[in-house]
C-alpha cells in the first residue's frame, strides 16, 4: 500500500510519507485531540516536502481557473488528490479506511503536529513550525488515513533535533518582531502583534513572508516559491488572529 501510494501522490507533491499508531499518537496528543478506542491499527501520515506541492497546485488552477475563487483553494486541491487517490489506493488495500484533513472541523480535530512526530516526519523548532531534516521548515501535513494495518515507512526525523544542533541560528535575528527567541522559542502573540500594529500604520514589514522561517539554515535550496510563501503566510495570520482573538494563541500547523 505505502509503495502504490508513493507513486500516486508523487505527481501532485505529496513525497512525505509516514506510520504511526492511535496509541502512539494519543501518547503524544493533547487531549482534546487524541482518538480514543477506534477501528484503525495504524495511521498513514501524508504530506509535502518542498515545492512540487505547490507546482501541481499551479498546474492544478491553470485547468481549472474557477478553483481560485474558493475560500480555501489549497485546501480544496488537497482533499480532492487524496480523496480521489489516497483513499481508494487504502480501500482496495482493504477494511474501511478513513481520511482526515488538517482543516476539517467535524468530529474530533487530529494534531498534525503530533501525528508528524509520532510518525518521525519532522521535530520541533524554535519557529514553531516542524522541521525535516531535507526539507528545513519547508514541509506541511496535508493528510491522514486511519487504516486496518500499515506496514512501517522510513522515519527521518526521528531524534533530529534541528535548533540544538544549529549554532548559527539567523531565524532569531531575522524576526523584526522578536517574536524567536532561543529560550522561549515561538511567541505567537508577539507575531500577531507586531503584524497587527504595522497593518494599521499601513506598515507591515511581514506582508508575504516570515523572515525567520525563509533564514533557517535547514532545506533552503527546498524553499517555497515566492507566491506560495505569500498564501501560506496570509492564511496562517488569519488563522493566528482568530486564535488570538479566542485567547488561544499557537503555532500553525
Amino acid at each position: 500500500m505505502l509503495a502504490a501510494l508513493g507513486r500516486a501522490l508523487a505527481p501532485f507533491g505529496l513525497n512525505l510519507l509516514g506510520v504511526t499508531t492511535p496509541a502512539a499518537y494519543d501518547a503524544l496528543a493533547p487531549a482534546a485531540h487524541r482518538l480514543g478506542a477506534i477501528d484503525a491499527g495504524a495511521i498513514v501520515v501524508i504530506g509535502n516536502g518542498g515545492a512540487a506541492f505547490w507546482e501541481a497546485y499551479r498546474a492544478y488552477v491553470a485547468r481549472r481557473p474557477e478553483a481560485v475563487a474558493a475560500p480555501h483553494p489549497v485546501d480544496a486541491f488537497t482533499a480532492e488528490v487524496l480523496r480521489e487517490h489516497a483513499l481508494t489506493i487504502a480501500a482496495r488495500a482493504g477494511g474501511q479506511p478513513l481520511l482526515r484533513l488538517p482543516f476539517e472541523e467535524a468530529g474530533t480535530r487530529l494534531s498534525f503536529v503530533h501525528l508528524a512526530l509520532a510518525a518521525g516526519l519532522g521535530s520541533r523548532s524554535l519557529l514553531g513550525v516542524l522541521v525535516h531534516p531535507e526539507f528545513g521548515p519547508w514541509m506541511a501535513l496535508r493528510g491522514a488515513l486511519l487504516v486496518a494495518a500499515a506496514p512501517p515507512a522510513p522515519r527521518p526525523a526521528a531524534g533530529f533535533d534541528p535548533c540544538s544542533s544549529c549554532r548559527e541560528r539567523p531565524c532569531v535575528a531575522a524576526c523584526p518582531a522578536a517574536a524567536v527567541s532561543v529560550a522561549a522559542g515561538w511567541s505567537a502573540a508577539a507575531c500577531v502583534d507586531h503584524r497587527s500594529a504595522g497593518e494599521r500604520v499601513g506598515a507591515n514589514p511581514c506582508p508575504d513572508r516570515c523572515h525567520a522561517r525563509v533564514a533557517c539554515v535547514y532545506g533552503r535550496r527546498h524553499r517555497y516559491p515566492d507566491d506560495a510563501l505569500a498564501y501560506h503566510h496570509d492564511r496562517a495570520f488569519a488563522v493566528m488572529r482568530a486564535h488570538a482573538a479566542r485567547g488561544a494563541t499557537r503555532a500553525p500547523g
